[in-house]
């Protein structure tokens, strides 16, 4: 009988390394992949974060016996992911790539080139998420690792995405899979997770986003548009941001609270500020949401009630739906949340069951200024 094929998109860390483990061990033949995805901006390959990654990745699977290759995707993923995200900045929005990296990346060219060019019968990823088949349907449920929990990245999968993928993880929890790679004395077993931009890594934000955009000076007011500083550029900020602002100093009316960012005007190129963490100004009733996809049609079909995320590892909040025109959806919460920012992505839930969701086009202010 022969082996069903996986091919194991291999990062260098810990879940994905673990993740090649346990289906060798039930049995698939395993092969893993290592995805290059963006150029280094050093050209000393031994500093270069995906270079130290590949060498971590291929120390793995030669402690667990697989075979492992490398693939440029870089022109893949400027094309499909880096270019909306400049765009949604330039707009004034904070987009999330991660769920676009995941839709036409590693679930798209990865699973496509796994599939057709290696001849693999599923690909598996270290992600924290479950998956289980009723009513005829794939569908995502929620890690078991709350804090853990990846699902909200991954609401763009279509039906043969999921069928054709493993999530080995989903039923683990991070301790486990740390305490699996210990026992197995792999090299990553206390290698840190990845953060910052997907493929990018973790960088100065501010400073990385200028290679690509001119700085646009402007005015930094209050609500009562009272002028109290100068920002560098729209795009440079989000709404709810604290740090980075230049106003610490300056105090109102005797506030000591921090300022926030609470509204970015993007025609006039002002930014908004506040002061408070639960300042009124902050918090919204409800949102619009765009280019909205559903994993399964049969299961919103008299959808009223469920919840929603608004940000990854962040609770969901109980809200009502209401199916507007072109993809959208307007959202309203049972209490009014705080900084909901445009750009980021709004995925619903029924109890453990990942409907899908959408792109945050506006947010419907508590008090409107």
């Amino acid at each position: 009988m022969n082996k069903k094929k996986v091919i194991v998109a291999m990062s260098g860390g810990v879940d994905s390394s673990v993740t090649a483990y346990l289906l060798k061990k039930q049995g698939y033949h395993v092969e893993g992949l290592f995805m290059k995805n963006w150029e280094e901006d050093d050209n000393h390959e031994e500093n270069c974060s995906s270079f130290i990654d590949f060498e971590d990745a291929k120390s793995v699977c030669k402690t667990i016996g697989i075979k492992i290759k490398i693939i440029n995707f870089s022109a893949e993923y400027w094309e499909n992911v880096f270019k909306n995200f400049l765009k949604e900045y330039k707009n004034g929005k904070t987009p999330n790539p991660d769920v676009l990296c995941n839709k036409e990346i590693k679930f798209k060219t990865f699973l496509n080139y796994s599939i057709k060019d290696l001849n693999a019968d599923y690909i598996a990823t270290g992600h924290y998420v479950r998956k289980k088949f009723f009513n005829g349907k794939e569908h995502l449920l929620r890690g078991m690792d709350r804090k853990k929990d990846q699902s909200y990245f991954l609401y763009l999968l279509n039906q043969k995405q999921i069928k054709k993928s493993l999530f080995p993880l989903g039923d683990l929890y991070k301790n486990d899979v740390r305490n699996i790679a210990k026992k197995l004395q792999l090299t990553v077993a206390k290698k840190k997770g990845s953060t910052g931009i997907c493929f990018i890594g973790k960088r100065k934000f501010k400073k990385f986003l200028s290679h690509y955009f001119s700085e646009k000076p402007g005015l930094i007011k209050t609500i009562d548009q009272k002028v109290i500083g100068k920002h560098n550029g729209i795009m440079f900020y989000t709404i709810g941001q604290r740090q980075g602002l230049g106003i610490g100093g300056i105090k109102q009316n005797n506030n000591l609270h921090p300022w926030y960012v609470v509204e970015k005007n993007v025609k006039k190129n002002i930014l908004i500020v506040a002061q408070g963490s639960n300042n009124p100004l902050l918090m919204s009733t409800g949102l619009i949401v765009k280019k909205v996809h559903w994993i399964d049609n049969n299961l919103i079909k008299n959808l009223m009630c469920c919840t929603v995320q608004i940000r990854y590892c962040k609770n969901d909040y109980d809200c009502k739906v209401e199916f507007l025109e072109n993809k959208k959806i307007l959202v309203t919460f049972n209490q009014p949340i705080s900084m909901v920012t445009p750009g980021q992505s709004a995925v619903f839930y029924l109890k453990e069951i990942c409907l899908g969701g959408g792109i945050i086009d506006l947010r419907l202010p508590l008090v409107k200024n």
